[in-house]
């Protein structure tokens, strides 16, 4: 299977919309819209997953720089970003440990 990333989206596109315009190179296996933990309102970039390789290849020569109500998409292969460490702080060193004579 082969999962894109798309990007520079108008806010209003919908995941339907995406789906509609990607299904004729092959099966949609998903859409995802991000959006705002906050608003609600979309983060301008989404992921879909085509069946195959070559589907998603397809999508890619097809629509990246595609105008979708007024802006170009960006299409192309999503990588995985290597997980975030923990930014709590936390784990440091310990701290003194008596007195010293």
């Amino acid at each position: 299977m082969g999962k894109l990333y798309v990007g520079n989206l108008s806010y209003d596109v919908t995941e339907d919309e995406l789906n509609d315009l990607f299904s004729p190179k092959g099966k949609v296996v998903s859409v995802q819209i991000i959006s705002d933990h906050h608003t609600g309102r979309s983060k301008g970039f989404g992921f879909v997953e085509m069946s195959t390789k070559e589907e998603s290849e397809a999508v890619i020569s097809e629509f990246n720089g595609y105008d979708l109500k007024g802006r170009p998409m960006r299409v192309n292969e999503s990588i995985d970003k290597p997980r975030r460490r923990n930014r709590n702080g936390g784990g440091g060193g310990g701290g003194g440990g008596g007195r010293r004579w």
